[in-house]
């Protein structure tokens, strides 16, 4: 009788752990698919702001109720394949021309201060007028990204936009 009520205890005990943890994998399925992302920086195209190999949390749910901000960092799919997920700044917002002239750019003709970059851009650019609902990136490294400049479709759509990043947390903590 002992031995079946012992049994019965570790039963028991094999169900309660393992209601916790599958509760915990369900949890993390849940908040990593619609609350955060993470992701490791693959390139240096937004050195020196973000490094390569450094490991980020992308906010899903940032632009629920709000459109993305000139200086942002935001993760989106590619324009040109819908697939690749690419982290660059928002540089031109919906409606505005953006053209780079002698290594500045400029937004509707003014040129834009960025305290981010650490060289000007070695090739003119645009002009460009950027589409409704639409945004224009580039990275920080701006001699050495793959970004608006190049693409075939030129701007990111806000329906692309995955979230935005808002914590890098290795090789050091920091809010981006």
């Amino acid at each position: 009788m002992k031995s079946k009520r012992k049994a019965a205890r570790i039963l028991s005990e094999i169900l309660d752990w393992s209601k916790a943890i599958l509760g915990a994998f369900a949890a993390v399925f849940v908040i990593s698919h619609t609350l955060i992302a993470n992701a490791q920086v693959p390139t240096g195209s937004m050195e020196t702001t973000i490094m390569t190999g450094s490991r980020i949390i992308i906010n899903r749910l940032a632009y629920i109720s709000s459109q993305p901000q000139r200086g942002d960092i935001i993760a989106f799919y590619f324009p040109d394949d819908g697939k690749t997920v690419y982290l660059k700044r928002v540089i031109g917002l919906p409606g505005e021309r953006i053209e780079g002239i002698d290594g500045r750019i400029y937004i509707n003709g003014q040129p834009l201060t960025e305290d981010y970059i650490r060289e000007e851009i070695s090739e003119d650019f645009g002009p460009y007028i950027i589409p409704e609902g639409s945004f224009f990136m580039m990275g920080d490294n701006r001699n050495n990204s793959l970004d608006s400049r190049y693409w075939e479709d030129k701007y990111v759509e806000k329906d692309e936009i995955v979230g935005r990043a808002e914590i890098e947390y290795f090789p050091e903590l920091k809010w981006l």
